[in-house]
């Protein structure tokens, strides 16, 4: 489907139908995955096909516009299977959820091609916008670009400067991927299946209508834009730090399953416990991490109910709940780490086996769990800040 009128009858529940029917395929690449640093085509295709990267998708553009804990849901099912699939899918709906922002002549750019866009994006203002005539020329690099080899198109943070270099405004501007040059830079312990590599502009042109001013981000000011779309009305800075604790659930979710499935075909090392399911040592450091995971979930869809709930109600959540939202993500992020942690310890030093799959959760949990959007302990020390008065914000991402 090309045209702005382009609809669908499909729903998010077939999408994650189709999705969890791919979950052998997805396990089938994941350590062929790692090892190329890139997902497979073959699973990004079938992705494709199950309707993931559509689930935040405009919906006159066939997208769904499912809603964050649709793509919680998609996420976490992806990651059972594969923590670096399942980012690269996160990052690519996050940014097709963000094309909000930009004006109606860029989203029908964008999904010229149909609602299975790919996207990849950096917040973070790592380059300059300079204006020229018809638009602005596009100068710097942006690491961290999750979705990079894969996506149709990238998105990047820019100082819009002036004629003298000053900065005059932070925005956003959107380039085909063919504009600009992807540097190979993501060698790292985990999530190495991600393709975060460092994207780099070098002079490149875009039209007026493809950069949009971040300030009125900030304070909820594009949620007038869409009086019947709450899709679009949600808040900023919660949906771009509640998005990314998705992979962690289901990754949670994985190594618990790992843990329980091999307790009744594995002794319990230098003991004379011929099954680790039946050590009470072992049943309850399992029944800690489940519990972990449980809390993780709770909290992580507590948060996403409430965005979702300001945005039907077309209200823009005050610091303190959005603080709260942030406060949110960093429980279910530690948790999930710490559950991992045991069930580590549960399992024993075979799971750090390169067979295992254990290490790589293990190593996909750390890692996405200190992405910059969402530490942990920016967003403790924000919701302390919210709770006892101060103003003194340290973060943007709020």
């Amino acid at each position: 489907m090309t045209t702005a009128d382009a609809t669908t009858t499909e729903t998010a529940e077939e999408v994650l139908d189709r999705v969890g029917a791919l979950q052998p395929l997805i396990r089938e690449h994941s350590a062929q995955n790692e090892r190329d640093r890139k997902v497979s085509d073959e699973v990004i295709a079938a992705l494709q096909d199950a309707g993931a990267f559509r689930l935040a998708a405009p919906r006159r553009f066939g997208g769904l516009e499912a809603g964050l804990r649709a793509m919680l849901d998609l996420s976490a099912l992806i990651a059972e299977a594969d923590g670096g699939t399942s980012w690269v899918t996160t990052l690519s709906n996050i940014n097709s959820w963000s094309t909000c922002l930009y004006d109606e002549a860029t989203v029908a750019e964008i999904y010229a091609g149909g609602p299975d866009t790919i996207l990849s994006g950096v917040v973070s203002p790592g380059g300059t916008a300079r204006s020229v005539p018809g638009g602005y020329v596009i100068s710097g690099q942006w690491p961290y670009s999750s979705a990079s080899l894969h996506a149709d198109w990238v998105s990047a943070g820019v100082w819009e400067v002036d004629e003298n270099g000053d900065e005059i405004d932070q925005s956003m501007v959107v380039m085909p991927i063919s504009d600009v040059q992807i540097k190979d830079t993501w060698y790292v312990a985990g999530m190495r299946a991600s393709g975060s590599n460092t994207i780099v502009a070098d002079e490149v042109f875009v039209p007026e209508h493809r950069l949009s001013s971040m300030l009125p981000v900030a304070s909820g000011g594009y949620l007038d834009l869409y009086p019947d779309n709450p899709f679009y009305r949600a808040a900023f800075a919660p949906m771009l730090v509640m998005v990314l604790v998705g992979p962690q659930l289901g990754l949670g979710r994985a190594a618990l399953q790992i843990a329980v499935t091999k307790a009744s075909t594995k002794a319990l090392a230098y003991t004379n416990i011929e099954q680790q399911a039946d050590s009470v040592a072992f049943q309850l450091l399992v029944a800690d991490a489940a519990t972990k995971i449980d809390t993780a979930h709770l909290h992580a869809y507590r948060a996403a109910d409430d965005v979702e709930r300001y945005a039907q109600q077309g209200v823009y959540p005050d610091f303190a709940a959005r603080a709260r939202i942030r406060a949110d993500s960093a429980v279910a992020l530690t948790s999930v780490n710490s559950a991992v942690n045991t069930l580590l310890n549960a399992c024993g030093a075979g799971s750090f086996a390169d067979v295992n799959p254990m290490q790589r959760i293990w190593r996909d949990s750390n890692v996405g769990q200190r992405h910059a959007v969402m530490l942990p302990q920016v967003s403790m020390e924000t919701y302390g800040k919210a709770l006892l008065g101060k103003t003194d914000h340290i973060t943007a991402i709020l």
